[in-house]
Formats: structure tokens, sequence, C-alpha cells
């Protein structure tokens, strides 16, 4: 327990100083929030020393769980050597190591890495690879993008562009480019209209963007493979790169290393991000297919030249862990036990799924959203069950009125167990109030 100051001086503290993304700072200290101190295998413990199953990754990053030893030693083994230099016409070791183990993996062709620090930033970087790959063939009429209904890539202003909207985002729409939009994964004949609208508008596509399987900021949407391989066969037969954002599905969150490889596909370009580090640093990569990267060869300082770049690219540090995390998982066996895991919270799941107040499981490994389905006129339900699961030490959090449960790979039975039966007391405890009310 942290020494001198209690959670709620904690609060205090975090309100005065620190601004927290999509947090409505006005409250942010009514909403009793969680102030860790530390982390310990799947848990989080907060300046109280409470702990809280962490039943969301840490928002979708942590794999191995918190503190890993051998996921630490790699973290200081690298602060020895060096944490950071550029890689901004200059190459490190780590850097080096982390593409050439993740070419064994990814499901793209002769694979480039472009890295960078988060996934709204490796969309960022496809969309203008996707745009440059056409002008650098002296194609300069294919400006639009094809992406998905309730698709979410990002809060930069590419990706908020091929992304739907939402979360406040409609604000910025005179700055967002328009995109051809075809329905998402609600929408049971999305993939007819999606192929339909290649079809139509393929001479002018620079990209088509998709999240395969899973839209999991609309609130886990799922779809099934095979449309998913329809999509991009119709993509990619028109010559049109296809863009796979597996910022969250990636590194066995659906039961496979990558959804693109469930779904049999090899995409042109790929994102990656979230757990790629394991959750323990901030790194991502967008990953060209090599048709894609030699269009950008030529000459020194010429037009062919991808001028993008940033300071952190590469960090060395984040590059260290992200390769030793790759091997752990190997080691450990893990995309198989997660694979295994899933169908156990599938299963463990089915008794929340047969609670009045929820309308639906969506689910795909396990990458989770149960909907709840609040009486006519009741608010903030999805806040207020996962808050009344906080009280009880699961850590979740909601997309409106969708609970998300996405646990780690290295999740237990028992936790798992844990997990269901707190969030089915919780939405039985939200509903019970409401009907009091």
């Amino acid at each position: 327990m942290t020494e001198g100051s209690t959670a709620g001086e904690w609060a205090r503290r975090d309100a005065a100083a620190v601004w927290h993304g999509f947090t409505q700072m006005a409250v942010y200290e009514q909403s009793t929030p969680v102030i860790v101190e530390r982390g310990e295998g799947n848990y989080l413990y907060d300046t109280d020393g409470r702990r809280y199953l962490d039943a969301i990754s840490s928002l979708w990053v942590t794999t191995l769980g918190h503190a890993d030893r051998d996921l630490n030693r790699a973290a200081r083994d690298q602060l020895d050597l060096i944490s950071h230099s550029t890689l901004l016409g200059n190459g490190n070791v780590a850097a080096v190591r982390l593409a050439e183990a993740l070419a064994e993996v990814v499901p793209v062709t002769e694979p480039h890495f472009l890295f960078a620090s988060d996934g709204a930033t490796a969309v960022e970087q496809a969309v203008k690879i996707a745009f440059q790959y056409w002008h650098n063939q002296g194609v300069t009429d294919r400006t639009a993008y094809l992406a998905l209904g309730q698709a979410y890539h990002g809060d930069s202003v590419g990706s908020l562009s091929v992304g739907d909207g939402g979360f406040g985002t409609d604000l910025f729409d005179p700055l967002r480019f328009p995109v051809v939009r075809t329905p998402g994964y609600d929408d049971p004949d999305w993939v007819a209209k999606a192929v339909a609208a290649v079809d139509e508008h393929h001479p002018t596509l620079a990209a088509a963007v998709i999240e395969p399987l899973v839209q999991g900021a609309a609130g886990m949407l799922v779809t099934d493979p095979e449309p998913v391989a329809a999509f991009a066969a119709a993509v990619q037969a028109r010559g049109i790169p296809l863009v796979c954002d597996e910022v969250a599905t990636g590194f066995g969150r659906t039961g496979a290393m990558f959804a693109s490889e469930l779904c049999g596909i090899r995409p042109d370009i790929m994102c990656l991000g979230k757990g790629i580090t394991g959750g323990y640093l901030p790194l991502s990569a967008t990953v060209a297919a090599s048709h894609v990267y030699e269009a950008f060869l030529g000459e020194d300082l010429g037009p062919r030249t991808f001028y993008h770049g940033h300071s952190y690219s590469g960090n060395a540090l984040a590059c260290a862990v992200a390769a030793r995390h790759l091997e752990l998982l190997a080691e450990r066996g893990l995309i198989e036990r997660a694979a295994i895991a899933a169908e156990r919270l599938g299963a463990a799941l089915d008794a929340v799924a047969a609670l009045d107040a929820v309308k639906e499981v969506r689910r795909r490994g396990l990458m989770t959203g149960v909907e709840l389905d609040p009486p006519p006129g009741a608010s903030r339900w999805g806040r207020k069950v996962c808050a009344a699961a906080v009280r009880a030490g699961v850590l979740l959090r909601p997309l409106g009125d969708v609970v998300v449960v996405m646990p780690p790979l290295s999740i237990t039975d028992a936790e798992i167990d844990t997990i269901a039966r707190t969030l089915a007391a919780a939405v039985d405890e939200v509903a019970a109030e409401e009907a009091s009310a």
C-alpha cells in the first residue's frame, strides 16, 4: 500500500494534474476511479491495497499478465544496452530482431515493418502508404477508401476518417475525409453489400480497410471467417490493397495468433498494436507486403520515398520486450491455451446470457461483448454494471450498454468463473435497483 495517500487523495491529485482520454474530467473523482499502484499476474492493486482481476487486459493490451518475470528481465537486459536510438536513417539491433521474428508469424508476403507507438498511428501509416503506393506507380485518381459501418480504427484524423464515428467524434466530421461506407457486421448481408461496392468503386479505391472477424469498439460485433475471406478475395482480385486492422484482434485474442489466419487471408497491409509488447510498452507496426514496399524504392531523397516517421519509431526497449513476448507466446503455448480458455469463457457466460437484463453475448475467442437490455428510460447501465463489478473486485469497462470482457491469455479457469459470476451478480444488482427506483 502506498504510504501517505488514500485512494481518494490520489484521485484528487490525479484530477488536479492529469487529463484522461475518453473521460469527462468534471466528474472523474465522483466516478471512483481505480488508482493502480502495481500489478501481479492477472491482478491490479490500487493505492489502498485492494485487488482487482484485470478482465479487460488493461484496455486489451496485456497478454501474459502483469509484472511477468521474463518480460521484466527482457526490459532490464535491454536497458543495460540502450533504451532508444533513432530509426530514421539508422537502425538498432532490437528493432531488426523484432522485425525478423514478426516476419515468421504474420500472414503477409515478404513483409517489411514500419514501427510506431500506437494502433491509431499504425492505421494512419497504412492509409498514407496505400495512397502513395498508387502515386508511386503514376496513378493519381485512386484517392478513395472503402471501410465498414461500425468500424473503429483509432482517433487520429486519418484513422477517424476510415472509422465510422461514435465516441463523440461527430464534432470532427469537418476534418475527416469521405469514404465509401458499407454496412458493418451487425448487417447479415454486410459482405454482399461490401463486394457490390468494391465492384462499383474499384477504379477510384486506394485501399479497403477491415477489422477481421471482430469490430471491437463497436461492441464486439462478430462475423465468420468465410465472409471475411470472400470480401478479401473481391478486393484483391481488383488489385486493391487490403488493409487488415489487427490492432485489437492480434496476438491470440481470437483463438489464433492473428484473425487473418482464421480467415485464410493474406493482407497487403496489416496494422499491429495493443498486445504486441504484452502490454508493457507502447509499440505498433504497419506491415507491408513486398509488392507494396517495393513501390517505394527509388533514388535517394526522391519522390518515391515515404516521408513519414516518428521520433520513437522502433524504440529499442519496446522492441526487445516485444521480441521476447513473441518467444514466450510460443514457449508457454499460450495461443493454444487461450483458445481453450475462450471455450471455457463462452460456457461460463451462458448463465449471463440467460439473464433477462442481457440482450446478447457476442464472442470470438477471448474477445467478448455482453450487450445489456435496459428498460425504457434507464440510462448508463453499462457504466453501472461495470462499477458494481469493480466494487466486487473485477475490472470491466463498458462501451455504452455493452460490457466488454477480454481477459489476458494467461487467464485461469477459476478466474474465468469469477468473471462470469461477478458479472452476473452485477447485472442482477443493477436490474434490481432499476426495478425498485
